[in-house]
């Protein structure tokens, strides 16, 4: 069995983004450690349990401890989670998708690990955002994620603006996200409200077979047609 160290750890455990084969994505060496793990803090167990049997599929998933940690999950029993650190067990963190903790309720989770001072392992792994700022040609020195943006029309508008300053004042990119089923009304909200100069960024469908990444002014995005992203996980970046 192959570990990242004898010190019981916190182990962050990426995830593909997409229906994309994990040789693409993950080191063998995750395979390794994942498989040496009993435990487990998961965002949904019914997705982990399908992820870790696309890691090795004679995995005995009915061996292994899973921990809620989803939106429906009781964040007060987290540090209980815990616990098997105590008797030497090493913990995986597994989320939806991507890296764990970014953007995701892993983070909470991190936090009691550090205030702890338990070890914690990030293995390699698809970050969304990071290959959306390598593709973007926008700034790669200083950029900030925003999550999501307000959903009342006025607020969204006001937000967007906000941004826009700071990228082009501050020369920092601004990097957002939408629900699939909402990204081509925020194409749209994008296209109203930024200065036909600002540079605009969309990656789509990152390390899937139907990745799209493209960056115009917004000038230019009033004459592109956008493909259907109405079921695809999108990042949206602007700055000079």
């Amino acid at each position: 069995m192959i570990t990242t160290s004898s010190t019981p750890s916190l182990i962050l455990c990426p995830v593909e983004l997409g229906e994309t084969p994990q040789q693409r994505v993950l080191p063998e060496y995750n395979k390794s450690v994942i498989k040496g793990l009993r435990y487990f803090i998961v965002e949904e167990i019914r997705s982990a349990r399908r992820f870790l049997k696309r890691v090795d599929k004679n995995i005995d998933i009915d061996a292994l401890t899973f921990y809620p940690m989803g939106k429906h999950a009781d964040a007060a029993l987290f540090e209980q989670y815990l616990k098997p650190l105590d008797e030497g067990e090493s913990i995986g963190v597994i989320s939806e998708a991507g890296c764990p903790a970014v953007a995701d309720p892993g983070a909470d989770v991190v936090a009691i690990a550090q205030r702890k001072g338990v070890r914690v392992v990030p293995l390699v792994g698809p970050s969304s955002m990071i290959m959306a700022v390598m593709a973007s040609g926008l700034n790669g020195q200083s950029f900030a994620f925003n999550g999501y943006l307000p959903i009342e029309a006025a607020d969204r508008a006001k937000r967007l603006k906000q941004l826009e300053e700071r990228a082009l004042h501050e020369q920092q990119t601004q990097l957002f996200i939408e629900t699939p089923y909402r990204n081509a009304k925020l194409f749209a909200t994008l296209l109203q409200t930024l200065r036909p100069q600002t540079r605009l960024c969309i990656a789509a469908g990152i390390t899937t077979d139907n990745e799209w990444i493209r960056t115009q002014t917004v000038a230019q995005w009033k004459h592109t047609t956008l493909p259907d992203l109405s079921k695809t996980p999108a990042i949206f970046l602007f700055g000079r």
